[in-house]
């Protein structure tokens, strides 16, 4: 298969969909890499490392697209990408497709193989391909919130460790799932008063043990997450449906209550934010003032850290890629079907229901049908 890897256009994106090593890999099993130029400098991975190899190197994404069988990208398309693929091909990437709707529609009248790393799941039921991203976007989430809450970045000016004579900051962690689980660890590494809230009771318990008297665990309800949120200095939204919206779990009225100066990292931006003020914002701008508070609300967190980041994804993503290029993408989803939930839109059909529900739009394509042609 003829696998191309494009230089990633969203604003201040610096990952990349593949490292040398997984071409290196790609090309020992015998298929073609084309990698756009500069693709993955930001991660301070050269041209020179990809020809070696056994990439070939195009200055264009018009020239790498109209080659390539396969994209491997890291964010969603943006338009001008959108608009250069064709029935057919097969896309892999991170789409989030249920809080953008003009997206979906985009890649529905591509006509393209479109699979969301996002979606493909695990026999645990967990989500491979998106928890080295959520990992990296925890442990990001306290280190930019301790930034915010400093003065001049609009925050109250408090310290989250604290220091002896005075209280340490207040860490409120909506969901405790991969995300959750790293914001907390490293809070709780700042020494921070960490509380996770989550409504899984195995989850918490879980927790529990992990963090002990370190971390104060609770069950969701709106009462709680209203207590917790009004107090804390900090808030760090992680909660996820997957392939879904996220839940807004935060609303306008608790925010104008909370204390001025405190602040939100939202997580689940990508799937619409779980916070009512949230709207996605750049590593350019990443953050505004609404209410008083301070809001971060990211799209590409992880992008930030892109050479960490990229080895990460790669290390996960590479064994699916591998499937897909030898097998084809129909034998690949027949024969592993945590990677046919990956599967969100085939021959303009919406395949995976989340999507379809969320959008509401209509002519949900099973994906099994859609492997079937």
């Amino acid at each position: 298969m003829h696998i191309g890897i494009p230089r990633e256009i969203k604003t201040h994106e610096y990952r990349v969909g593949l490292t040398p090593a997984g071409v290196r890999e790609l090309c020992h099993h015998g298929h073609q890499v084309t990698v756009q130029r500069d693709a993955g400098i930001g991660a301070g991975l050269t041209d020179d490392a990809y020809r070696a190899a056994g990439a070939m190197i195009v200055d264009s994404a018009a020239e790498l697209f109209a080659a390539a069988e396969m994209i491997v990208k890291v964010k969603e398309p943006q338009p001008q990408e959108i608009a250069l693929l064709r029935a057919g091909q097969v896309l892999f990437t991170y789409l989030h497709l249920a809080a953008d709707k003009a997206q979906t529609e985009g890649l529905q009248r591509s006509g393209a193989t479109c699979i969301a790393y996002e979606t493909v799941t695990d026999p645990r039921g967990g989500l491979p391909l998106l928890s080295p991203m959520s990992e990296v976007a925890g442990r990001m989430a306290v280190q930019v919130g301790a930034h915010c809450l400093e003065k001049e970045q609009g925050g109250s000016g408090v310290l989250l460790g604290g220091v002896p004579g005075v209280a340490p900051g207040r860490v409120v962690v909506l969901g405790g799932g991969v995300a959750g689980t790293n914001a907390a660890r490293m809070a709780v590494g700042l020494e921070a008063s960490v509380i996770v809230i989550d409504r899984s009771l195995p989850r918490l318990k879980e927790l529990d043990l992990q963090f002990g008297p370190r971390a104060t665990t609770i069950f969701a309800t709106t009462e709680a997450i209203e207590h917790a949120v009004l107090a804390a200095d900090l808030v760090i939204g992680a909660v996820l449906v997957p392939g879904a919206a996220a839940p807004k779990l935060v609303s306008r009225d608790m925010i104008r209550r909370m204390r001025p100066g405190s602040v939100l990292v939202d997580i689940a931006i990508d799937q619409g934010g779980c916070f009512e003020t949230s709207r996605p914002t750049t590593h350019a701008r990443p953050t505004y003032i609404e209410d008083g508070v301070v809001h971060y609300c990211v799209t590409n967190m992880p992008g930030a850290v892109a050479r960490t980041s990229t080895l990460a994804l790669t290390n996960a993503t590479l064994p699916f890629v591998q499937a897909l290029a030898d097998k084809g993408w129909q034998q690949a989803l027949h024969d592993d079907r945590h990677l046919r939930h990956g599967l969100n839109v085939w021959a303009g059909h919406i395949t995976h229901e989340a999507v379809a529900h969320d959008l509401g739009l209509e002519g949900y394509m099973a994906p099994e049908a859609a492997i079937a042609g």
